[in-house]
């Protein structure tokens, strides 16, 4: 699979060159704040399509992003289309063929991603962010700057301008519909750097769960609610070397209801050559219930849990990795008049986990991003309303978060899971079923049939 990723030669531990930082004043077709994969991709669809794109990365490469590092299927036509597919299977990665569950009493299923999937090598995979997120940008930059664009690193966004001449402050009750975003105010090197103003009619906002464009917008300009914590997880991940059962380069992810850990879960992703993202998430409003936090949570499973201690007893954890984050869930809101929440107004877009689309079930978050990244570039391109981005948005993802919030909540109940876990490690057809529903949008729907789960369960 390539050379190894120890050392720091490998390519994505190396800066990259994105050119000259852009004079101030200067005027784009689209504004993208965030280098990740949601931003890296609406630039990328725009940039292919000849817009003249600025986008703006607050920290400098090489950089490290905290996440479960799992590529979903879904994120793999996007990646072709952005011309890295290729690249970035000719690094190392772990290749996924399945994923293994297991209950709070001990019982494991292994659900099979589609086999017609697999054997196109269209399933998923799993690889560190830092990895990730350098190839994709590193492609992007390179669309951008042919395009006649440019980009910043080291960019901190301080104000989003509007052209009834506020910045991001509430302009006064009724007025939040017709103003329209017209510009941003960076900050460049560092917390006493120079600030400098650009320009374009469409802003993005892709700079994860403390964008400041989504702050702009939602919180500042229309009074609304960014930060929810029934549907807010919080996250802490390590990586390890030497677990048990995680050696190979082709196999499953783990996630695991441990005992010990319910309402939250706790996983293993491998990323090849024998290291491991293993980490622990919960809702926030559930965490903050809890008389422990995730790190010492994580650390007694590790060390005393008797399904996970043996699998770790010989294995050591990269210095320097434990670190922790949120990920705004996409779940549905109740009584919200925009689902998830508010992601779009006049001249602004929000992508990814700064339009709260992370999947409340798996807390996978790339796939959403690279999808609503060219949702967004196509309502720009085609001159479609902000109002047309929110309902097309959620009526593409809407139905999986849905499922996905509706099976999360179904994983807070230890004796559910351990029911249903218990069952589908006997029967082949709820096996089969899993699989369909990780494949189908239309298949997950029956598992909230009530009929056709007790057909399937009991029969």
């Amino acid at each position: 699979m390539g050379a190894p990723r120890t050392g720091d030669d490998v390519s994505w531990k190396q800066p990259i060159d994105s050119g000259e930082t852009p004079d101030a004043g200067g005027t784009y077709d689209a504004i993208v704040v965030g280098g990740g994969p949601g931003g890296s991709s609406a630039a990328g669809y725009l940039a292919m399509e000849g817009k003249r794109v600025l986008l703006i990365e607050k920290e400098t490469w090489p950089r490290d992003k905290i996440c479960g590092d799992a590529v979903g299927g879904k994120s793999l036509s996007h990646v072709k289309r952005l011309g890295v597919k290729e690249h970035l299977e000719s690094t190392p990665h772990f290749r996924v063929t399945g994923i293994l569950f297991s209950s709070p009493k001990g019982h494991s299923v292994r659900v099979a991603l589609p086999e017609e999937d697999v054997a196109r090598l269209e399933a998923g995979y799993s690889l560190p962010r830092q990895q990730f997120d350098h190839i994709l940008f590193n492609q992007v930059q390179t669309l951008v700057r042919d395009a006649g664009g440019a980009i910043i690193q080291g960019g901190d966004v301080r104000d989003v301008l509007y052209d009834d001449g506020h910045g991001g402050a509430d302009p006064g009750e009724g007025s939040q519909s017709a103003r329209h975003a017209k510009g941003i105010v960076v900050r460049i090197g560092g917390r006493k750097g120079e600030e400098r103003t650009y320009y374009a009619s469409n802003i993005i906002g892709a700079a994860g769960y403390r964008c400041p464009v989504a702050k702009s917008m939602v919180e500042e300009t229309y009074g609304e609610e960014m930060v929810d914590r029934d549907h807010y997880c919080a996250g802490y991940r390590e990586y390890w070397r030497g677990v048990k059962g995680c050696e190979a380069n082709v196999g499953d992810i783990e996630i695991h209801f441990v005992d010990t850990v319910i309402p939250g879960y706790f996983w293993l992703f491998p990323v090849s050559e024998g290291v491991v993202n293993v980490g622990i998430g919960m809702v926030m409003s559930l965490l903050d219930k809890q008389k422990k936090k995730l790190k010492l949570l994580q650390h007694e499973v590790i060390h005393e849990h008797p399904l996970f201690k043996d699998r770790f007893a010989d294995a050591s954890m990269i210095p320097g990795t434990g670190k922790g984050w949120q990920l705004p869930f996409g779940s549905p809101r109740k009584k919200a008049s925009n689902q998830p929440r508010r992601s779009s107004a006049n001249g602004v877009f929000l992508v990814g986990d700064a339009a709260s689309l992370v999947d409340p079930f798996s807390g996978e978050g790339v796939g959403n991003a690279l999808v609503s990244g060219e949702m967004a570039a196509d309502h720009i391109l085609n001159g479609k309303t902000p109002d047309a981005y929110q309902d097309a948005l959620w009526a593409a993802l809407g139905p999986e978060l849905t499922n996905s919030f509706r099976m999360q909540k179904m994983s807070r109940r230890a004796w559910l899971l351990n029911w249903f876990v218990g069952k589908a490690s006997k029967k082949p057809a709820i096996q089969e079923m899993m699989t369909e529903m990780i494949a189908s949008k239309e298949a997950q729907e029956n598992l909230h049939s009530p009929w056709f789960m007790f057909k399937t369960l009991m029969f």
